[in-house]
């Protein structure tokens, strides 16, 4: 059994199509045939159930997929590790980041890291507070930016930054001071929240200031993309509380009402990556 073996049954575990495979992996379709036949082989195990018509994974080649595909990207990680040590300061490093810092931090780190290498690939993306962690520990990303405290051994975090929460309403709207917020003015507001992830510290910040009003108010609409909500609130169905980074975005027809509560950003990585692009891409941001 060797690595392309185990790269050609993730090919046809993903098609469930030998010929579409095989014209993908550059090879024919029988040589693809001798070689998945071969692992089965090597292995004492059937990975898939396949007649003339239709291919498709038994419960052993399912549970070989998931655990081949996170250990390949070990792998590739470990040699990606090593052509960036042999060519020094290049490679690619993917960075999660909240959308609420598309417009104000993200332009600041990214100018930094381009300045000083002007190689590296950087990659952003966008990932759900419940997917974080796994998305570090199973190297999908190197860097994530979140308002979230970490608690995990094996992930590092390091404070770096932090905005103030904010009212966002219509230009019309009566709110215009964190005073008018009110335990008796919420009872006519509808709120438009982020998703109320169980565990998140950001979460509970925004719970925190409804206790302290006495009042928890209709929240008939959630979701993970603060964009989403702000044009939502642009549309006057409802009112926010974001942080107020979303000021950069330069939205018109939204008033933003800076509250006297903060919310942290922080960066995390894993504690035990000694990929020399990322120390160096950090000593770049943590202050």
């Amino acid at each position: 059994m060797d690595l392309q073996q185990i790269k050609y049954f993730l090919a046809l575990s993903r098609e469930l199509h030998f010929w579409n495979t095989a014209g993908k992996m550059n090879i024919t379709q029988s040589a693809l045939s001798r070689q998945i036949q071969s692992l089965e082989n090597q292995l004492g195990v059937q990975l898939f159930e396949r007649n003339k018509r239709n291919v498709k994974l038994t419960a052993a080649g399912q549970f070989l997929k998931e655990k081949w595909e996170v250990e390949l990207n070990k792998l590739e990680f470990i040699h990606q590790s090593a052509r960036q040590i042999q060519l020094g300061e290049s490679g690619t490093i993917t960075i999660s980041h909240p959308d609420s810092i598309s417009a104000s931090l993200m332009p600041e780190i990214l100018s930094r890291i381009s300045d000083a290498f002007p190689k590296l690939k950087i990659k952003l993306v966008q990932v759900l507070y419940e997917n974080q962690q796994d998305y570090l520990r199973n190297y999908k990303i190197d860097l994530a930016i979140t308002r979230d405290i970490n608690n995990a051994k094996d992930i590092q975090s390091q404070k770096i930054h932090t905005d103030h929460l904010a009212l966002v309403v219509p230009e019309n709207h009566p709110y215009q001071t964190p005073e008018d917020l009110t335990k008796e003015t919420l009872a006519s507001q509808k709120f438009i929240l982020p998703t109320n992830d169980e565990g998140s510290s950001y979460s509970d910040l925004i719970r925190r200031l409804f206790n302290s009003l006495e009042n928890a108010p209709e929240v008939y609409l959630h979701s993970e993309f603060g964009s989403a909500i702000i044009a939502l609130v642009r549309k006057g169905l409802g009112i926010a509380i974001l942080p107020d980074s979303y000021l950069f975005h330069e939205i018109p027809g939204l008033r933003f009402i800076k509250l006297p509560l903060e919310t942290d950003l922080y960066i995390n990585w894993r504690t035990e990556d000694h990929n020399p692009v990322l120390a160096n891409v950090l000593k770049l941001i943590v202050p």
